[in-house]
Formats: structure tokens, C-alpha cells, sequence
């Protein structure tokens, strides 16, 4: 195998997304779709950072606000806002950031490990960081979004979730 084959398939890509003006990578075979920010119904007795569900083309999708399951303070969603639906360990679900930016490719080469401090997302959440010119992006783990006992929770409520309103 040459060189260039060989640096094409250890080379990955992901959607960078905007958070607290901070950048992420998502991997981009997780990601399904992206979709503007929609209002969701509601689940009862759900962690705080899930906001609900919604019906994607007849399948109930969780929607996860991302600042609110990093921790940060909650802003009023605007025109960039979206909702990126990804597939983790065969179960799709959305997480809503502030704003998409674009594709960026990367080797397994070009990404370092998390640094034990200097960011504002709990390094659990984070498989490792990138430079992208004069920038860092940090490439989020998504299967560790959601954790197990949430999606339980989750699985269990959604009957429920048909006689609740949606909310904005």
C-alpha cells in the first residue's frame, strides 16, 4: 500500500459545530441529518439537559441540548440554532447546537489527547482535539452523550410523551 492510500484511510471527517463559542467535531458517520431548531415535545421526568422528543419522518427522536449537558448556561435559541441527529449504538437522537460550521478532515495523526484542563466540557465527553488552522476543535465522543440509564429512562417514557404539548 502507498503512502497516500495509506494517509487517505487513516483520515477521517467531521462536522464541526459552534458551542458557547467553542468549536466540536461530531464524526461524520454518526451524523444522519441536520435540521433547523424546531420546537420538541416534552418528557416527563427526564434528565435536565434532554428538552424532549420529536417526530423524525414517524420515528421518536430525544432531542439533547448540548450546552445544557456540558454544563453551560442555556442562551435563547436563534437562527443558527440547529439540531444535528446522530446514530449511537443503533438509536438515533438529536443534540442541539448554536450554530454548524462546516466539514473538516482530519488524521488519526493530527489528533491529540484531551488536556487534563482549559476546557469548558468535562474531558469524559471528548475522544480528542484537532487544529483546523488557526483553530482547535474538539472532537466529541458521541457515544458518551447519552448515557445508558438515560436511554433507559428515555425508552421507558416515550409512550407518555404523545399527551404532552410541544414547547419552544
Amino acid at each position: 500500500m502507498s503512502d497516500p492510500i495509506r494517509s487517505e484511510a487513516l483520515q477521517s471527517q467531521y462536522l464541526t459545530v459552534n458551542l458557547a463559542h467553542e468549536e466540536y467535531g461530531i464524526d461524520i458517520l454518526a451524523v444522519r441529518e441536520i435540521r433547523g431548531w424546531t420546537p420538541v415535545t416534552r418528557i416527563p421526568q427526564a434528565p435536565h439537559y434532554v428538552l424532549g422528543v420529536l417526530n423524525l419522518r414517524g420515528a421518536i427522536v430525544p432531542v439533547i441540548d448540548m450546552r445544557l449537558r456540558f454544563g453551560l448556561p442555556r442562551e435563547e435559541y436563534g437562527a443558527t440554532t440547529v439540531t444535528v441527529i446522530i446514530t449511537v449504538a443503533g438509536r438515533n437522537f438529536g443534540v442541539v447546537v448554536d450554530a454548524v460550521s462546516d466539514v473538516l478532515d482530519v488524521t488519526a495523526d493530527a489528533i491529540r489527547p484531551v488536556p487534563d484542563m482549559g476546557t469548558t466540557v468535562d474531558t469524559e465527553y471528548l475522544k480528542g482535539l484537532t487544529s483546523a488552522g488557526e483553530r482547535m476543535v474538539l472532537l466529541l465522543d458521541v457515544d458518551k452523550l447519552l448515557q445508558p440509564q438515560d436511554a433507559q429512562m428515555l425508552e421507558a417514557a416515550l409512550p407518555a410523551a404523545s399527551d404532552v404539548k410541544a414547547v419552544a
